[in-house]
Formats: C-alpha cells, sequence, structure tokens
C-alpha cells in the first residue's frame, strides 16, 4: 500500500511577498503556482512562483493543522523559518520541469 504524503509550502516572489499553502502533490501544485493556472488567485496577482520551503508530513491533520499554524505567524516568524532552511530564498524547483 503506498504511504499517502502531504505538503506544507511556502510561495515567495522576488520582493519576498508570501504565500503559505497546503497540498498533497508538491510539483503538481507549484507548477499551478508558477503557470498562474488560478489567475485571479493571490499567489498569480503577486507572482508568487519560488518554493522558498516546504515539509512534509504523511498525515493529512498535520499538514492542515502546520499551515494553519504558520498562516497565523507573524511575518518575521515565517521569514525566519524559510531563512533558516534556505538563506538565500532560492527557488527550491529549480529544475523540476525540465
Amino acid at each position: 500500500m503506498k504511504t499517502k504524503r502531504y505538503w506544507v509550502y511556502i510561495m515567495a516572489n522576488r520582493t519576498k511577498v508570501i504565500y503559505v499553502g497546503v497540498t498533497n502533490d508538491l510539483m503538481r501544485r507549484v507548477y499551478e503556482h508558477k503557470e498562474k493556472m488560478n489567475s485571479s488567485g493571490f499567489t498569480a496577482k503577486y507572482h508568487l512562483s519560488k518554493l522558498v520551503y516546504f515539509e512534509e508530513t504523511n498525515d493529512i491533520s498535520v499538514a492542515i493543522g502546520r499551515e494553519k499554524q504558520l498562516k497565523r505567524y507573524k511575518r518575521k516568524w515565517k521569514v525566519d523559518i524559510i531563512e533558516k532552511e534556505n538563506p538565500e530564498w532560492e527557488d527550491l524547483s529549480e529544475g523540476w520541469y525540465e
């Protein structure tokens, strides 16, 4: 039996506007953000196309709880989480779609 996987992730743009989301398919969801598939959404409006942080779990309740927690965090706390793992704010999905 295949183990389910879920991700909490943070997208950003070059000016460091950030968005926190949750998904069961990180590659697909990041692609949707990059291609602005929801053209009226927040990530399309602010051109959030860089995956700058993600966490993985096999429990959807944990993923949703963590997403809610991160969304409640002050911006500085979110920036600290990103910069601890990814100090240069590099796109962690670079090369995924080549």
